[in-house]
């Protein structure tokens, strides 16, 4: 099987600003998730950025960068423009891993690919693992993901869902083999790339905040499959930053 991992990084995040330069163990944080990428059996692996010092902290590993602009709404529509750009051939699998996991284990990299490739009707592939914290239900930033018995996307909210109305009630929140949460590792095939780039954000996804659900807005299946192993925590926030290089020396294994 051959795919392309496509890390897009942009250096004006919201919450942390040139957050992909970063430092952990002095290296910046996207070449950590490059090394990661490089592990994963893929026959390339592009930094997509609109950002010079991202460049060419890219460069000075050898790693191969593609500009792109500045105005994307999305991870996704930055790969759109890559895969254009490159003139990608339409069966093409495109691995989106983003530049803020430095942890993301290289076997979760080639899973969602080899998901992709097993499901033809699936416009997206992507990861779960299942919820075993009370905390997790509430917690805004723990996308949660309700599956079909065939494991394809039902919804995906920041909100406690599947809503347990009968136990969710009371002070408790006890999980269930029901809830999940969603891994924000993607697959997809060149050619899906091309009609995303084409497609408004959806209501829904302007609500939650959550790019995937333009995908279901349009009516496309994601499929899912749980994640082998733990996918570790990407950094969002300095508190986040701060606990990973306090704790630099367990980081997970490639």
């Amino acid at each position: 099987m051959s795919f392309t991992v496509i890390i897009p990084a942009r250096y004006d995040s919201t919450r942390l600003p040139g957050k992909p330069l970063l430092e952990i163990d002095g290296r910046p944080m996207v070449s950590l998730v490059w090394e990661r990428a490089q592990q994963s059996g893929a026959n390339r692996v592009i930094v997509a950025t609109d950002d010079n010092r991202i460049a060419d902290a890219i460069k000075d590993i050898s790693g191969e960068v593609c500009m792109t602009r500045s105005d994307h709404q999305s991870g996704t529509d930055r790969l759109a423009e890559v895969a254009s750009k490159l003139n990608f051939a339409d069966d093409e699998i495109v691995v989106n891993l983003q530049g803020d996991e430095p942890q993301m284990p290289a076997t979760l990299i080639k899973q969602v690919a080899e998901d992709m490739e097993k499901h033809p009707d699936a416009a997206v592939t992507t990861l779960y693992q299942g919820i075993d914290r009370e905390e997790d239900i509430s917690n805004s930033n723990a996308v949660k993901v309700v599956l079909d018995e065939l494991g394809y996307a039902l919804y995906f909210s920041r909100a406690p869902i599947p809503w347990d109305r009968d136990r969710f009630l009371s002070a408790e929140r006890p999980v269930s083999k029901l809830h999940n949460r969603h891994i924000g590792l993607y697959a997809y095939r060149s050619s899906f790339l091309h009609r995303y780039s084409n497609w408004s954000p959806s209501p829904l996804e302007q609500i939650e905040s959550l790019e995937q659900l333009r995908v279901l807005w349009k009516g496309e299946r994601i499929h899912l499959t749980e994640a082998t192993e733990d996918p570790g925590h990407g950094i969002d926030t300095l508190e986040d930053l701060e606990q990973l290089r306090a704790n630099s020396g367990k980081i997970l294994p490639a």
